[in-house]
This record gives structure tokens, C-alpha cells and sequence, in this order.
């Protein structure tokens, strides 16, 4: 793409797009671009709705995966190329919401202990510990862990806003354990070789790695010790609106998609059928 792609990273800049985001709208351009082998600026409407169909039909591209190719397609010919009209009629197939697996804690625990390498454990615990976005751990640095206050400073979190988040006696133990063994140099808290966070494709590995050596059985990705964050400050009774503020939801609906999956206090619900009077007599007829 050339020019077009330092174009489309540029907009992209400008409107303070995440990194995974403009990852993710890259390759979903070069693959448009490879498909037909010729410059974008040439493709007209029915070429890209070929596309699509070539993704839904030979690669088998499930809903979630279009909606995302859909995003990035039209990010291009909306602001980088400035032909709206190639877009107007982008499929965008609703995505089935489905609940995702929680872990409980004695999971969690067997999970955390099996990562062998320490740094690595660190950053899971920390995901764990405090509610963090993977990427959050990561880029967390020296600085932003705040012992007298006990929080943890999150910068440039989704949407570029800031945050503190819970910093724990035990997540605080867990990082100076971390700090005493390892003395990462640098300003990040878990630096690659290079001085740079480590990158999310080697968190990915690691996890993939110590999921194999488990009995848990789960679909566990990294998110999922985030998503056990808060569904396990929900079994204890947190506010909905205090766990809002730790995950640095903008909106509370957002927060409310965790009580979808906490089913542990519906033994405390004394369903209908058991307020009848009559329940005995009712039990007991044939």
C-alpha cells in the first residue's frame, strides 16, 4: 500500500487509535490489497463486497472476524481515501453474545502457579490482582506502582484516559518479590531484551504453555483473569459502581455484562414456588 498505508497511519494517529486497533486495521487492509492484488483506490463497491463474500465463503470468517475486516475497510475509504460510497453497504453480521468461562479462585491459583518463569507469573497476577487489560499490565512502569497510597496508576488506558486501580498487600508482596529478584532495568516494571514491554504474543505463548500442564479444562484466554476479577469481587459483594471504576468502564452497562455470568448468589433467591402456602400439599400430589 505505500503511501497509503503511511496515509492511513497517520489518521489513525491523529484520531488516537489503540495499537491493537491499528494493528488489526492494517492487516485487515493488506489482506483486501493482496486479495486482489492492485491499489485500493481502484476497487470499487462490488469488488469489496467480493471480498466478503470470499471471506464468509472460502475462509469460513465467522461473524465477529467480518464485523472486524468490515471496521477496518471502511476506517480506509471513510478517512484515508475519501470514498465513502465504496462502504456504504459493508456487511456487518450481529455477533452472538456469548458468556465467557470464569475461573473460579482455586482455578486461578492453579493456573498462576503453574507459570514457571517469575516475570511472566508477575504479570498475571497483576491482571488478576488489580483488573487489568493485559496491554495495561504490561506498559505498567516503575513509577505507577504507588505504595504509600496503595494504588496503581494506569496511563493511557483504552480511549487515553488515566486511572487508579486496587493495588492489594498481597499484589503489592507479589511485586516487590518480583522487583528483589529480577531489578528490571529501565522504566518498565517487565521489560523484553530490548527495554520495550514485553509483547501480548509472548503472554499468549506462556499461557498456552501452562494451560497444557492444568487439569482446568476452560476456554482461558488472557482476558480471563480480568473477567475473574471482577466476577469474583461480585460473589463478594463489591458495589457494581466501585468495580465500574476499577475496570475503567465508561459506561455502567459495560460493568453490568459481569453480572450475566455470576450465578453464585441465585441459591440466596428464594424462587416463587417456594413462597406458595400450600407448597407441601402441592409437592405431594400425584
Amino acid at each position: 500500500m505505500g503511501a497509503i498505508r503511511e496515509r492511513m497511519i497517520q489518521e489513525m494517529e491523529l484520531r488516537g487509535l489503540a495499537p491493537a486497533t491499528k494493528k488489526s486495521y492494517l492487516v485487515g487492509c493488506r489482506v483486501l490489497v493482496s486479495h486482489f492484488m492492485k491499489s485500493p483506490e481502484l476497487l470499487r463497491a462490488d469488488d469489496v463486497r467480493e471480498f466478503f463474500v470470499y471471506l464468509m465463503r472460502d475462509r469460513g470468517a465467522g461473524a465477529a472476524t467480518v464485523r472486524g475486516y468490515a471496521a477496518a475497510i471502511t476506517f480506509l475509504y471513510q478517512h484515508v481515501l475519501r470514498m465513502p460510497e465504496v462502504v456504504a453497504e459493508l456487511p456487518r453480521p450481529r455477533v452472538p453474545k456469548t458468556l465467557p468461562d470464569i475461573l473460579s479462585r482455586e482455578e486461578v491459583q492453579e493456573i498462576l502457579s503453574s507459570v514457571r518463569s517469575l516475570m511472566h507469573r508477575t504479570i498475571l497476577i497483576t491482571a488478576y490482582g488489580a483488573g487489568l487489560r493485559i496491554s495495561e499490565a504490561l506498559h505498567l512502569q516503575v513509577r505507577d506502582i504507588d505504595s504509600q497510597r496503595m494504588v496503581i496508576h494506569i496511563r493511557g488506558a483504552k480511549h487515553g484516559k488515566d486511572r487508579f486501580v486496587l493495588l492489594s498487600p498481597q499484589l503489592l508482596t507479589a511485586l516487590r518479590h518480583y522487583w528483589k529478584e529480577r531489578r528490571p532495568p529501565g522504566h518498565y516494571l517487565f521489560p523484553s531484551r530490548t527495554g520495550r514491554p514485553i509483547h501480548i504474543d509472548v503472554m499468549r505463548r506462556v499461557l498456552k504453555a501452562t494451560l497444557a500442564g492444568v487439569s482446568v479444562r476452560k476456554r482461558v484466554t488472557l482476558h480471563s483473569f480480568r473477567h475473574g476479577f471482577a466476577t469474583h469481587l461480585l460473589e463478594d459483594g463489591t458495589d457494581i459502581r466501585v468495580i465500574q471504576a476499577l475496570l475503567g468502564h465508561a459506561m455502567l452497562t459495560t460493568t453490568a455484562h459481569y453480572t450475566r455470568v455470576d450465578a453464585s448468589n441465585f441459591r440466596k433467591v428464594t424462587g416463587p414456588f417456594d413462597r406458595l402456602p400450600a407448597l407441601q400439599a402441592i409437592s405431594a400430589t400425584k
